[in-house]
């Protein structure tokens, strides 16, 4: 059993630990807080021991009634494997602590590329993480294009990869992020940083990408032309993306025609928060002339990131190959949309709305 420690119980550590108690082969170690709110209290409630990450505040913990199974570093020296999920640049402060109790860690896509051996996505470059003492997973944009150009790059090879992210204000929690009235170029300079971590898993990749920021929480949206080395039919990239299990290749007529509907569906599908671990893909967005192949997908940055957690500690921990764990990871969460797996047809979908 893989004893796992999560340093952060925010948006994405929550989900990680949920993620990891549901695994067979996994269990939650501890998880780390540096404040005693309503995160810990839940942590609490699921039963995760409690660990201060500062461990001045611990007396805090006990003052709000909560009872600390210790501070972190006793967390890190348990744990056969650590996900920090802390804010953006904490994690690389924590990188010392993780070595020097000789604990594999696994690091988040807000971190620099250079905090970890390597960068990773399961379906993309598994293998390079395997035995690893540190592993960086993209950020959930990332991911998703990352996701959409491992089997292009297998089974057409990829020219060019130009993406227009348009990307959610903040997470619906954040009430300090995004603009309010505004449409920004986020960043204005170009090409985005988004392109350049594709690389930190595909090198050779040329790829562009373009950035903008939106008064919205919901979801990032991904406008893709690829230039492929092969001439293709959007029939045939449809069924390649379609076979992907963490990509969902929306069908026309089912009535899910923005990110809000995406969002009611996976509530309505009884997703955990309502969450969607898969790349969102509009199936008629695909479109090719000649060698180009555009098309649309959506993106939940809280979620998509998740499985792939739990991949990276499998392989750092060498517990199993890409295959089984991509497998093993997608039968415990549920993961894997295919047409209307909830049950519920279009007009439920779209019911619900005055003006619909």
């Amino acid at each position: 059993m893989i004893r796992v420690g999560v340093n952060g119980y925010g948006t994405i550590g929550k989900r990680v630990a949920d993620a990891v108690e549901a695994q067979p082969d996994m269990e939650v170690a501890g998880v780390a807080k540096t404040q005693p709110n309503f995160e810990a209290h839940t942590a609490v409630e699921r039963g995760y021991p409690v660990y201060a990450a500062i461990p001045e505040r611990a007396p805090l913990f006990s003052e709000a009634g909560i009872e600390t199974a210790g501070v972190v570093d006793e967390l890190v020296a348990d744990a056969d494997v650590m996900v920090d999920a802390t804010p953006s640049g904490i994690g690389a402060e924590n990188k010392s602590l993780y070595a020097s109790y000789n604990t594999p860690a696994i690091f988040q896509g807000g971190e620099d590329a250079s905090v970890a051996e390597t960068s990773f996505n399961a379906r993309s470059n598994y293998d390079d993480a395997c035995g690893a003492d540190s592993v960086r997973v993209v950020s959930c944009n990332t991911t998703g294009l990352s996701r959409v150009v491992a089997p292009l790059e297998e089974e057409y090879g990829v020219e060019k990869v130009r993406a227009t992210l348009v990307r959610r204000g903040g997470d619906p929690s954040q009430n300090t992020r995004g603009p309010i009235n505004d449409i920004l170029p986020n960043p204005i300079e170009i090409p985005s940083h988004h392109g350049p971590d594709v690389q930190t898993i595909f090198p050779d990749l040329s790829i562009d990408t373009m950035g903008l920021k939106v008064p919205a929480t919901l979801m990032h949206v991904h406008a893709l032309n690829v230039t492929l080395e092969t001439d293709v039919t959007a029939a045939h990239v449809r069924q390649l993306l379609d076979d992907q299990s963490r990509i969902y290749v929306i069908p026309e007529g089912i009535g899910l025609d923005g990110a809000g509907k995406l969002k009611d569906f996976a509530l309505d599908a009884g997703r955990p928060r309502g969450d969607l671990w898969e790349n969102c893909l509009w199936g008629e967005s695909v479109a090719t002339e000649g060698r180009d192949l555009y098309l649309f997908q959506a993106i939940h940055q809280e979620s998509d990131v998740v499985p792939e957690n739990v991949d990276a500690i499998r392989a750092v921990t060498e517990s199993a190959d890409a295959a089984e764990s991509i497998r093993r990871t997608n039968e415990t969460l549920g993961v894997g949309l295919s047409g209307d797996p909830s049950g519920f047809g279009a007009d439920q979908v779209e019911a619900g709305t005055a003006d619909d």
